[in-house]
């Protein structure tokens, strides 16, 4: 049986960490963290999600600000709200709750916050500086810095292990991979990755040769316990919607992840489940780069 690890407890290890440091930094500065989050339209998922953000933001004791914009809002309004944030000194991190309306540039977004409140880590500043010297950047993207932590807090050491990172997109499969591969003293480091993706002949054989498979496909029960072995360690990023279930009277979508959990439990040494899994680490993740910020807004 493999070992189950708790993404939700060691978000939360986290989280009290944010809030320990909060209470401090109050008592010293009379200051918090400042975290502003723009909501445009009222998708549901989003504004879920934004709900539990400011939920976390609140009890962390941060300076929260929640602005909810019309679906019809213009892109120019949308880029001087985020403007008029960048020079608000009391604001450390601007988060533009994605996706956005098809008339509105996503990426002109993200480019238009400040690297030094880009507590996503999408910004192409931050990205680059991960790329080249992910000690000297100011901001990880969340859920890769997610896996990070789930790795290094659950003592599984990445070096000169073969990491497998299947899914290629700019949120997590791209940037997990150039953090494992870092040269760096971080536990999770200078690991030998390989990168698959829906175009990848033969995924039986890289999962075969594999020591750790992160996994951000997108697609349930994508990879097959046949495929693995008692020595494979399993990060499960996906998060796909295959039906409802009843809990306490609501009705709640049922959620599984891109590796079949229950045969391959079995058989792994460690596997994270969907849910509890990688899915909380990125609001604790959120919040430690929001924290990040505020420090640095101190020490100046």
């Amino acid at each position: 049986m493999a070992q189950i690890i708790d993404g939700k407890k060691i978000a939360e290890e986290i989280l009290q960490e944010c809030k320990i440091s909060t209470e401090k930094y109050f008592q010293k500065f009379q200051k918090t963290p400042g975290l502003v989050t723009l909501l445009v339209g009222n998708h549901p998922a989003s504004l879920s999600y934004v709900s539990l953000k400011i939920k976390k933001a609140k009890y962390l004791g941060y300076y929260e600000v929640q602005e909810n914009l019309p679906e019809e809002i213009s892109e120019q309004k949308l880029l001087q709200k985020i403007e008029f944030y960048n020079r608000q000194e009391n604001i450390d991190g601007i988060l533009v709750q994605l996706p956005l309306p098809a008339h509105i540039n996503s990426e002109k977004v993200i480019h238009a916050i400040s690297p030094q409140k880009d507590i996503d880590g999408f910004h192409p500043v931050n990205l680059g500086k991960m790329l080249i010297n992910i000690d000297n950047t100011d901001f990880l993207p969340c859920t890769p810095a997610g896996i990070r932590e789930i790795l290094s807090r659950s003592n599984i050491s990445v070096l000169g292990k073969h990491v497998l990172v299947i899914g290629r997109s700019n949120i997590v499969g791209k940037p997990i991979a150039n953090i494992l591969l870092q040269k760096s003293d971080h536990p999770s480091s200078n690991a030998t990755v390989t990168v698959a993706h829906s175009a990848t002949k033969d995924l039986e054989v890289f999962c075969n040769m594999a020591d750790i498979i992160i996994v951000a496909a997108g697609v349930p029960n994508l990879i097959k316990s046949k495929w693995l072995s008692s020595k494979t360690i399993i990060i499960d990023v996906g998060v796909n919607k295959v039906g409802e279930k009843k809990k306490d009277g609501r009705t709640i979508p049922l959620l599984k992840g891109d590796v079949d959990f229950d045969s391959a439990k079995e058989i792994v040494q460690a596997i994270t489940p969907v849910p509890g899994g990688v899915g909380p680490m990125t609001i604790a993740m959120l919040m430690k780069n929001t924290l990040h910020s505020f420090e640095r807004r101190i020490k100046k």
